[in-house]
């Protein structure tokens, strides 16, 4: 039995959690999701919980089952609390700058770089050099603060670039005097 297809997922108030033709909606004060599942795996909810189950005990059904366990928690977590994420820009002269449906961001290339946020994810400038990525769905918010991120990816030498607030960057000596 998968170790975290087991646990059941606690569902907190305010947050409702619904099953039906292979799709599981949740619904919570800051949001709805919603998402397809195989038939392989089971869902039901009783008891303030939701419990993943196998149909069966193929090989697909025991990956599938907590996978959907932890994209259901996942769900609950994201419209009851949110997600984000930070980063910080590194570098003289680069700097962040939040405008309307866009982040302009300056980097050190010829031209700004204007990064047009999607729909349901949300970007906040918290001074120059500090960007906050946030929003109800962990993939979406995941995956905007991967791309603002590979606009300028952190660089061992000086370090200068954009790199996630709990990314440890790996230095490297420089050249040293050659002869």
């Amino acid at each position: 039995m998968s170790r975290i297809g087991r646990l059941p997922v606690p569902i907190p108030d305010g947050v409702t959690v619904s099953v039906a033709d292979n799709v599981v909606t949740v619904e919570g004060p800051k949001g709805l999701l919603t998402q397809k599942f195989q038939p392989q795996v089971q869902m039901t909810v009783q008891d303030g919980n939701c419990i993943v189950s196998r149909r069966n005990e193929t090989k697909k059904a025991k990956s599938l089952h907590g996978l959907y366990r932890k994209l259901v928690s996942n769900m609950v977590i994201g419209v009851s609390q949110g997600f984000n994420r930070e980063l910080q820009i590194n570098g003289v002269g680069y700097r962040a700058e939040a405008r309307d449906e866009a982040i302009v961001l300056n980097l050190g290339y010829s031209n700004q770089i204007e990064y047009r946020v999607p729909e349901g994810v949300t970007v906040q400038c918290d001074g120059p050099a500090k960007v906050t990525v946030s929003g109800i769905d962990k993939e979406k918010v995941g995956q905007v603060a991967a791309e603002i991120r590979s606009l300028r990816p952190p660089e061992p030498y000086k370090g200068k670039g954009i790199r996630y607030s709990d990314e440890n960057v790996r230095r490297k000596v420089g050249k040293s005097g050659v002869k």
